[in-house]
């Protein structure tokens, strides 16, 4: 019993002394830690506020914040440990050996969180926009650290990891596409009733845009036809269903003036020396 009582009063004694000892130290940490993670939560809203001026995408703004935020907490601990009396330096050693190995291991997924932040802010392209990234064509819906997102004109979605991205070569149409349509007519047409025909056409029709202006020329004299090309600009989510219900607003209009659309000729000559005229 009495060694009992001996081992409890030794416990008791053990105790004391460690909250004597160690008590203030870590309620002073605690107190560390709790005013860093608010003064990091309130720097962070006023570093948010001020981000909103430079018209920034939302991924960068959220990325800075954090990045602030990791960087007060850090410190913070930091602070923390030395109230304890722990030394830091061995410690910042050990991260730094354990940083290098998890940067090894995530080389892929640090590459393409670089790739990501450069295209966010050297902004090749914008959301909206509609490009050609590494061979597809698509309008960019999502731009984030890890990846890019093409909606493509099928509604499929196709994702780039952003470190195919940077250095290859892009095409950026904007949020605008020129139509390349052609359309024939015949030899003993009006060019000049023609092109007016298809000038007036593009100014009624509502998915063409007035600026910039539609081009509207002869492009080439073909064997059965004078080939006349058509080159208006439209919004990019207008861009396949203007290109059918022009090419058919221009075969109606033509139809109704009058003007051939002709068909291709071929000569055929026979051995008894007649000939004749197929359609081909």
């Amino acid at each position: 019993m009495k060694d009992t009582v001996n081992t409890l009063s030794t416990v008791q004694t053990t105790v004391l002394n460690f909250f004597v000892e160690y008590g203030f130290k870590i309620f002073g940490a605690l107190i560390i830690l709790v005013v860093g993670l608010l003064i990091a939560r309130w720097i962070g809203r006023l570093v948010l506020k001020q981000l909103e001026k430079y018209h920034l995408e939302p991924p960068v703004r959220l990325l800075m914040v954090r990045i602030i935020k990791l960087l007060i907490m850090g410190l913070t601990g930091v602070i923390a440990v030395q109230k304890l009396g722990v030394e830091v330096m061995p410690l910042v050693a050990g991260l730094g050996v354990a940083g290098v190995g998890v940067g090894l291991a995530m080389q892929g997924v640090l590459s393409n969180v670089v790739a990501g932040l450069t295209i966010i802010f050297t902004k090749p392209f914008r959301v909206g926009e509609y490009v050609e990234l590494v061979g597809v064509h698509g309008q960019v819906e999502a731009i984030e650290l890890f990846s890019t997102t093409l909606l493509h004109t099928d509604l499929s979605r196709v994702v780039i990891p952003n470190r195919k991205i940077v250095g290859e070569i892009l095409h950026n149409y904007a949020r605008v596409r020129q139509l390349d349509l052609t359309v024939g007519v015949s030899y003993d047409s009006d060019l000049n009733a023609v092109i007016a025909t298809v000038r007036e056409l593009l100014a009624k029709h509502p998915k063409v845009l007035k600026d910039p202006a539609p081009v509207v020329g002869v492009t080439l004299l073909a064997d059965s036809a004078i080939n006349i090309a058509v080159k208006p600009w439209v919004a990019v989510e207008n861009y396949i269903p203007a290109q059918a219900e022009l090419y058919q607003a221009i075969v109606d209009q033509f139809r109704a003036r009058r003007i051939e659309i002709p068909f291709p000729q071929r000569e055929v000559r026979v051995l008894n020396g007649s000939r004749q005229t197929t359609a081909a």
